[in-house]
């Protein structure tokens, strides 16, 4: 294979691996880590009351009702925040699509520059 070919080769690679993102994926992957990270947050308040003494359902001192208390809080966050929670994941979820908006435009500009190389390369192979 010459020079050229593999050229052309890496480069029809990385054009293709950059066609396989699909943005109803991405979008569903970013509000997923959106709601995850307020989850966590919610979990984390949950686990700071109980901490200060106020206890849920009783005291909780030994090590297996804290473990269930642990479960309890970090479901109780996720049920939270799947209802809307603090309205957090939204606004976290679209600073995330803002960068994949920048994100998508630079890879339309890479496109670009690779099929120009591509003509190139196809052209001086001539």
């Amino acid at each position: 294979m010459s020079v050229v070919s593999n050229e052309i080769a890496d480069l029809t690679g990385s054009i293709s691996g950059l066609l396989d993102k699909s943005p109803d994926k991405e979008k569903q992957k970013q509000l997923g880590a959106a709601q995850d990270f307020e989850a966590l947050l919610i979990g984390q308040m949950l686990h700071s009351l109980r901490e200060e003494g106020s206890g849920w359902l009783g005291t909780g001192d030994d090590d297996a009702g804290a473990v269930a208390f642990g479960f309890g809080e970090d479901q109780l966050a996720r049920a939270l925040t799947k209802g809307g929670g603090l309205g957090l994941s939204k606004v976290i979820a679209a600073g995330l699509a803002a960068k994949s908006a920048a994100a998508e435009k630079t890879i339309a500009a890479e496109k670009t520059i690779a099929a120009g190389k591509i003509a190139a390369a196809a052209k001086n192979a001539e």
